[in-house]
């Protein structure tokens, strides 16, 4: 229940200080770094849910558009991807989402993308699941050939009607010819000022609507089926694997500590520790793309 409960980006302080609190106690053993030890669990694993962030991407060169130096022209995500920025000003956003679009035609899934979709894969042939609950919009893990995958704060190339409502895939390039040739990120660069009627639009016959990218903005709820999805996934599955997330951006924050609370084992894979690395079993430390193949290939055990 507690996915529902804090499926808000937008969280008061005092509950996110109140599940901190929580996270402290009681006293947790420092997690194992043993890859045989964990690869025991892997091999008898039957529902493995895996948690991706960010830092999957960045091993792809994907701008993550966080910390210091993370801005686009003289803005940072935070204030754009707000429905008031769009209300407000939305060539100005077009422009910033038409910029990530463009960006990531040049990026390619990197090795732990691509071990997590042969991984699901070869354990479907075996009776057994994969499941990944992504933060990440950018579709890598699709391109990369997974099937079951949870993408909660959305997608680039989805785009959602503010009239009719109607969510579609869009792999246009340019989105619209208004925004070919924009959104350089260059603070210098002036704002395209494009006309809102040339602006993506929708397509549904009689519509015409302005549409908007289909992500999760700040200050927006996560879609209500996608998150009781996921907490279903959660609660069967009996390993977890968190990649490549700083455990900080609720409520995925609270997904793998939710889980590790019924005892169920959950591995870490980051660049460094976490506020969660503490409930977990193991802790991998390293860039993912290294760490991670090697958790989730073929076990000796394995029949197929």
């Amino acid at each position: 229940m507690i996915v529902r409960q804090l499926a808000c980006r937008g969280l008061t302080s005092h509950l996110c200080a109140a599940v901190r609190l929580n996270w402290n106690s009681p006293e947790m053993a420092r997690p194992s770094s043993n890859l045989t030890t964990f690869r025991k669990e892997f091999a008898k694993a039957k529902h493995i849910a895996i948690i991706t962030g960010a830092g999957v991407s960045a091993e792809s060169g994907v701008p993550t558009f966080r910390g210091q130096g993370g801005y686009w022209r003289k803005w940072q995500a935070q204030d754009l991807a707000t429905p008031e920025a769009f209300s407000r000003d939305p060539s100005l956003v077009w422009e910033f989402y038409h910029y990530r679009r463009e960006v990531m035609r040049s990026k390619m899934p990197n090795p732990a993308h691509l071990a997590i979709a042969e991984c699901e894969s070869r354990l479907s042939q075996q009776g057994r699941s994969v499941v990944i609950v992504t933060q990440n919009i950018d579709e890598l893990h699709h391109r990369a050939g997974s099937k079951h995958v949870y993408e909660i704060h959305g997608s680039l190339f989805k785009t959602r009607c503010m009239s009719c409502g109607e969510v579609k895939a869009n792999q246009k390039s340019p989105i619209c010819p208004a925004l070919e040739g924009k959104g350089e990120p260059d603070p210098k660069a002036k704002d395209a000022r494009i006309p809102v009627e040339h602006l993506p639009r929708c397509e549904r016959r009689g519509c015409n609507g302005l549409l908007r990218p289909h992500v999760v903005w700040f200050g927006e709820t996560l879609d209500s089926d996608i998150l009781t999805a996921v907490e279903q996934e959660l609660e069967k599955c009996d390993l977890c694997l968190v990649v490549g997330t700083s455990s900080i951006v609720y409520p995925a924050a609270m997904f793998a500590p939710q889980v590790a609370g019924r005892g169920v084992p959950v591995a870490e894979f980051n660049m460094e520790c976490t506020p969660a690395t503490d409930r977990f079993k193991y802790h991998f430390e390293g860039p993912c793309g290294t760490t991670l193949p090697p958790a989730l290939e073929r076990h000796e055990s394995e029949a197929i």
